[in-house]
C-alpha cells in the first residue's frame, strides 16, 4: 500500500539552539558514548585538532554538527582529488556514522550530502575509483528504503470532475477508477540495491536527496549553500540572463556575465566555462524534482538567509538555461514555475496575503 500524504509537508525553519541532552536513560549514555567515540575517530582522520569542546559539549553530536571550522576541514577533504576512494578513511567515517543509527550523528552525514553528490556525480564520467562515495550513498537509499517500505509516496489530488459540497448540481457524476484515484506520485517505490549501477545512479542520488530535504530544516546554512552552488556546476548553463524572471531575459553582456547557452561568452570567463562543463550531469527527473524541492526551501523558506537566497536564485535559474537548452518541456515548467513564484514574492510587500481577496476593480453602485 502506497504511503499517501494529503498535501506535502513543509520543512520547517533551521534552529541553531543546541538541545541538551540529558543521560538519564541508558538510551541517552548509549547516544553520548557514540557522538564521542564519533569525534575521536574523525580527530584521528582531520590534520588538525578539532576543539576539545566538541566532546565535553552536553550535546556533541549538535555541536558537531554545527562548528563551522571542522565542516570546513571536512568539505576540504571531500573535495580533494583523490576522496571517494573505497579506501578513503573520511568516507569510511561517513558511512560507519551513519550505520551509527543515532539520530543525531546522521544528521552531520547528512550535512555533508551536497558535497558527497556533488563531487560524485561531477566525477562519474571521468572513471575514477569512487566506492568510498558509493557507500555512503547506498546506505542513505538504505535506510529511506527501510523507514518507508519501499512504499511509494503520493500526494490526493481534486478531481475537477466532481462537484465539491459548496455546489448544487443536478447531474450525477459517473464515479469509476479513472476519476475517483486522483494520486500524483512524488517518490516512486523503492527497491533494494547492494551497488550503483549507471542506470540507478540518478534515483539512489535522488532518494539521498529526498532524505536530506526530509531533514533542511535542521541543516546547517552552509550546507544548503554548497547545494546551491553545486546545481549550478551540474547544470552546466549561465543562467544570469535571467535574473529578471523566466519571462524578461536580459540581454548577453560581452563579459560573459549573460546568456543561457552555457559558453560563458566571448569575455575572459573562459575558465569558468571549462569547470562548468566539466561538472555538467545529466538530470533526469527523478534527480531533477529532488533537487527542485530543496531549491524551493531555500528559496521560500521561512527563515531568509540573504546569501542563500542569491546561491538559490542563482542555481534556479542556471537550471531553468540547462532546462531550455535541453528543450524539456517538463524541467522547463518546474523552474520556470519557480523563478516566477520566487520573483513574485520578492516583488510583493511583505505584508502581502495570497489569501486576501484583491478589491482593484471591483464594481461600485
Amino acid at each position: 500500500m502506497d504511503t499517501t500524504l494529503d498535501s506535502p509537508s513543509t520543512p520547517e525553519t533551521t534552529t541553531n539552539l543546541e538541545p541538551t541532552i540529558i543521560a538519564t536513560s541508558r538510551d541517552d549514555l548509549e547516544s553520548l558514548k557514540k557522538s564521542q567515540t564519533a569525534i575521536e575517530t574523525l580527530s584521528s582522520i582531520l590534520p588538525s585538532p578539532l576543539p576539545p569542546s566538541l566532546s565535553s559539549s552536553k550535546n556533541p553530536a549538535f555541536s558537531l554538527l554545527h562548528d563551522s571550522q571542522v565542516s570546513s576541514q571536512i568539505s576540504t577533504f571531500l573535495r580533494q582529488p583523490n576522496s571517494g576512494a573505497g579506501d578513503n578513511h573520511l568516507c569510511r567515517w561517513l558511512y560507519d556514522t551513519f550505520q551509527s543509527s543515532d539520530t543525531n550523528l546522521q544528521l552531520v552525514v547528512l550535512r555533508f550530502l551536497p558535497i558527497i553528490a556533488g563531487v560524485y556525480l561531477s566525477r562519474v564520467a571521468l572513471h575514477k575509483p569512487l566506492a568510498g562515495f558509493e557507500a555512503v550513498l547506498l546506505a542513505l537509499y538504505a535506510h529511506e528504503t527501510t523507514s518507508r517500505n519501499g512504499q511509494s509516496i503520493t500526494v490526493n489530488i481534486p478531481d475537477l470532475s466532481h462537484s465539491s459540497i459548496y455546489h448544487e448540481t443536478t447531474k450525477s457524476t459517473t464515479k469509476n477508477c479513472s476519476t475517483e484515484l486522483n494520486l500524483a506520485v512524488i517518490s516512486a517505490s523503492l527497491e533494494p540495491h547492494g551497488t550503483v549501477r549507471s542506470t540507478r545512479r540518478a534515483r539512489i542520488v535522488g532518494v539521498a536527496l529526498e532524505l536530506y530535504f526530509s531533514k533542511i530544516s535542521q541543516m546547517p546554512v552552509g550546507s544548503k549553500i554548497d547545494f546551491c552552488e553545486f546545481c549550478v556546476v551540474w547544470a552546466g548553463q549561465n543562467g544570469d540572463m535571467y535574473k529578471d524572471g523566466p519571462d524578461e531575459p536580459s540581454e548577453v553582456s560581452n563579459d560573459g556575465s549573460g546568456g543561457g547557452s552555457g559558453d560563458g561568452g566571448n569575455g575572459g570567463d573562459d575558465g569558468k566555462s571549462e569547470r562548468k562543463e566539466e561538472g555538467r550531469i545529466p538530470l533526469p527527473w527523478e534527480l531533477l524534482q529532488p533537487i527542485l524541492r530543496i531549491l524551493g526551501h531555500c528559496l521560500m523558506g521561512p527563515n531568509k538567509d540573504n546569501e542563500l537566497h542569491e546561491a538559490a536564485w542563482g542555481a534556479c535559474r542556471s537550471l531553468y538555461a540547462r532546462s531550455l537548452h535541453d528543450v524539456n518541456p517538463k524541467a522547463i515548467l518546474a523552474t520556470g514555475s519557480l523563478l516566477r513564484l520566487v520573483k513574485m514574492a520578492m516583488e510583493s510587500n511583505d505584508d502581502f496575503d495570497p489569501t486576501e481577496l484583491s478589491k482593484e476593480n471591483v464594481l461600485t453602485q
